[in-house]
């Protein structure tokens, strides 16, 4: 009894230092973007590749060769560039683009749109029913993005629009990167799939944004530690604690718990960058975050 006690802290320990490295992690890249001009697309390459080949190390180091053998399998194959491409590479360019030309709180929150576009996706395919939790849930989400992008005034939009496209986009790509996986990762595993798709998504953008081609000349010591912070904490640590907290956690608890990631970025980015946020915004987030409390309880 006790030991399941202490798994299960555990689990409680990883999701949220995970959520909250992804939350911080955001922060940073608008740092980056925004007080070291570090390009978008160059970011996102670099990332991508440094982030998939630590994670498919771990996978090899856990698993051995077995990480290889998902190449052999021609359909596997076919599909884990796809969703590099099109999931991975989608939804981190999208979610970057968005951070760079608004914010890192409000680029979060707008992906955590994602599960609306879910529901679009899976009721028009008969998948599932429109029903009295899907409604809550798109209220939810159309009044808390209304409040989080316009403070409660239709005539002043508190982000520019480019922000407001590029995390639109992000959330339809998350949507995308959600489902379209869901037999890669019942067979081959998360660290496998999600390491070889980062990779392969980092090796696509590096032929338009090439990793090699910078000028280190101009960045300090501080540009270089938060570069790493972004990578190593923001993304590689922040994926693996959050995905291995499922071997002590049920998923729903996971995904509420995740919600500490809006929060952490929110938090972040006003206390340190010194984003303004007005009280109907802030009354969004909270109707945002009650969106997915509704999603993760009421799952059916």
């Amino acid at each position: 009894m006790m030991q399941h006690v202490q798994k299960r802290w555990l689990g409680y320990m990883l999701v949220i230092i995970g959520a909250s490295f992804w939350g911080v992690g955001g922060t940073v890249s608008q740092w980056l973007f925004q007080y070291a001009n570090i390009n978008v697309g160059w970011f996102v390459a670099v990332r991508l590749i440094i982030s998939g080949l630590l994670l498919i190390g771990i996978a090899f180091f856990t698993q051995g060769s077995k990480v290889f053998l998902i190449w052999r399998d021609k359909r596997a194959a076919l599909q884990i560039i796809i969703f590099g491409i099109v999931g991975m590479l989608a939804v981190q360019f999208t979610f970057m683009s968005s951070i760079s030309h608004g914010n890192a709180a409000v680029a979060t929150l707008l992906q955590y749109l994602g599960p609306i576009f879910m529901i679009i996706y899976l009721v028009m395919t008969k998948v599932t029913t429109f029903g009295r939790k899907e409604a809550i849930a798109v209220i939810l989400a159309l009044v808390g993005s209304f409040l989080l992008l316009t403070n409660g005034n239709i005539e002043n939009l508190q982000v520019p629009k480019a922000a407001i496209i590029w995390g639109l986009l992000s959330a339809v790509a998350l949507a995308f990167y959600t489902i379209y996986p869901v037999n890669l990762l019942a067979r081959w595993g998360s660290l496998n799939v999600v390491g070889w798709a980062m990779f392969i998504g980092g090796i696509a953008l590096s032929f338009m944004h090439p990793p090699w081609v910078i000028d280190l000349s101009s960045w300090t010591l501080e540009t270089h530690l938060f570069f790493w912070f972004a990578i190593i904490f923001g993304t590689m640590l922040a994926f693996w604690f959050y995905i291995d907290s499922l071997n002590y956690l049920f998923p729903h608890e996971t995904g509420l718990l995740g919600t500490i990631e809006p929060l952490m970025a929110l938090v972040t980015s006003v206390v340190w960058l010194h984003i303004g946020f007005g009280a109907w915004q802030f009354v969004g987030v909270v109707c945002i975050i009650m969106m997915v409390v509704v999603l993760s309880v009421m799952k059916k």
